[in-house]
């Protein structure tokens, strides 16, 4: 085991329950900076290769946790929540499902005493799941959102705070309602929207999907998700899902009528207001340190050979200039990608002109 280099505020013993990507990287993380952690999973082969991955010990029966972290699909998080209030009744137990309102309202309708309990859900993820794709950085930077209420004691409060920072993350205190809500815009909405985009590839030509850019694979990215895993959380969402979702009808159907006669009064006065809008919206999404700002774009093209877009983003640095994003993209039938900087404006400029000194092609 790689010896720690940071403190961590945790100092008992946290039981993972469920080795899959967030259970898996929650753990990874926390014995990286020397916590205690034992791993418990349903699968016994994903224990197995939790443990050969440095992210902690199997679990036994003498163990005594502080802490409980489950992070099982949502169909059983409120079982597993139960289960493990019955079993370790001192540990402070969290969660980390997607959708809040469903697992306490089937705990409060058991009748399960929820004093040790406090609901929280880590805004952090991958395309890719399973115990392989765990990484201890998942959550630096990302908002991890906790869900409490009067009757949570603060030293409880503590705790979920604690792993919540260890862990790189934001904390926000949310109530479920206003989670779930929030969730249902910001993530599972999209998701469906994303899915529903790929679905129209199904049949298009191949010289079509040959053309597809940038824009398209940043609408599909998430596409690639489990059925199984959405079906779950959508059900448990479906009224915050469904609000979103008849909005975006409605705006759908103004865009529908405009373009059916662009000549009509009006029509393009109506396609201009929902662009717009959108830009309106997309400017109120946080950048990186949480800043609320548009940046430029510059893209650079660059060889498809090993080394290039290491040499280049050394360049870019020893002139001195922040990157505030950066994607890549391969160009169709060439054997060059295009990388694309976001930047401040007010550098865009000099990078352009640095760059083509130092010999980059610059696409315009």
């Amino acid at each position: 085991m790689k010896e720690s280099t940071t403190s961590a505020r945790l100092s008992g013993q946290v039981r993972v329950v469920g080795t899959g990507l967030l259970g898996g990287s929650i753990a990874l993380s926390l014995r990286s900076q020397g916590v205690d952690v034992v791993l418990a999973d349903a699968s016994p082969s994903s224990v197995r290769l939790a443990v050969d991955l440095g992210a902690g010990r199997a679990a036994t029966a003498d163990d005594n946790p502080i802490l409980i972290v489950v992070c099982v699909p949502p169909d059983v998080t409120a079982d597993t929540i139960e289960a493990e209030l019955l079993r370790f009744p001192k540990a402070v137990v969290t969660d980390v499902a997607s959708v809040k309102l469903a697992p306490l309202h089937e705990l409060q309708e058991r009748g399960v005493n929820l004093t040790h309990y406090i609901g929280s859900h880590p805004l952090a993820g991958r395309e890719r799941g399973g115990t392989i794709s765990a990484r201890g950085d998942l959550f630096l930077g990302r908002p991890w959102v906790i869900c409490r209420d009067d009757r949570t004691p603060q030293w409880a409060l503590s705790l979920v705070e604690d792993l919540a920072h260890d862990l790189g993350a934001l904390t926000i205190e949310m109530t479920p309602e206003a989670h779930d809500d929030a969730v249902g815009l910001v993530s599972h909405v999209p998701q469906i929207i994303s899915s529903l985009m790929a679905k129209q590839l199904q049949n298009a030509s191949d010289d079509a999907v040959r053309l597809a850019g940038q824009g398209l694979r940043d609408v599909t990215r998430i596409a690639a998700s489990s059925p199984e895993l959405w079906i779950q959380i959508l059900s448990a969402n479906s009224e915050a899902v469904v609000t979103v979702l008849e909005r975006l009808q409605d705006d759908l159907a103004e865009m529908t009528q405009a373009l059916r006669n662009v000549d009509a009064p009006g029509s393009r006065r109506a396609i201009a207001r929902e662009i717009s809008a959108g830009n309106d919206g997309v400017a109120r999404l946080p950048g990186k340190h949480g800043q609320n700002r548009r940046f430029a774009s510059l893209i650079v093209l660059i060889d498809d050979t090993p080394g290039q877009l290491a040499r280049l983003l050394t360049e870019i640095g020893e002139l001195g200039i922040n990157l505030e994003d950066l994607r890549l993209e391969h160009a169709e039938g060439a054997q060059m990608g295009l990388v694309e900087f976001s930047v401040l404006p007010e550098v865009v400029d000099t990078l352009t002109a640095e760059l083509q000194k130092l010999g980059w092609r610059i696409a315009a």
